[in-house]
């Protein structure tokens, strides 16, 4: 066929249309404005409602043992948390303050790690590679910047 496209070309047309560009340069642009997680980092600990939900999930598991819907655990969980009175939530409410103190502990060795020892390693590899690099450019220069330099 003359001038025919095949079913391939239609089709690989049609992904490069629907394709819109999205705003502030795409994934990549906001993925490099957004530090990197350190997996060293101590984790948040859990709200009251979830130190709760933890043992009334198995309780539920035990009352239930067919249904296999989370959803219907967490509602379940939700209304019973509602219904506790003040007194009922307070074991809950402490264990999850003794969670947060402990955190804090974390927390604060972890800052002081970082303040004192990461820091200084980073910035001397980066200062070597910035110092490498700049070397490299001299090196693959036509040398026309050495006679501007004189």
């Amino acid at each position: 066929m003359k001038g025919g496209r095949s079913k391939s070309d239609t089709k690989s047309a049609k992904l490069s249309v629907t394709k819109k560009p999205t705003k502030g340069g795409g994934a990549a642009a906001r993925k490099s404005g957004k530090a990197a997680k350190d997996p060293n980092k101590p984790k948040r600990p859990a709200s009251a409602f979830f130190v709760f939900m933890e043992e009334f999930r198995e309780q539920y598991k035990r009352e239930h043992p067919k249904n296999k819907s989370v959803a219907a655990v967490g509602k379940a969980g939700g209304d019973k948390w509602k219904s506790l009175s003040e007194a009922e939530k307070a074991p809950f409410v402490a264990k999850a303050d003794k969670r947060k103190v402990e955190y804090e502990k974390k927390m604060k060795a972890y800052n002081k790690e970082q303040a004192e020892g990461p820091k200084e390693e980073e910035e001397s590899e980066k200062s070597m590679s910035e110092v490498n690099d700049d070397d490299e450019d001299d090196e693959e220069g036509s040398g026309e910047e050495d006679d501007d330099d004189e």
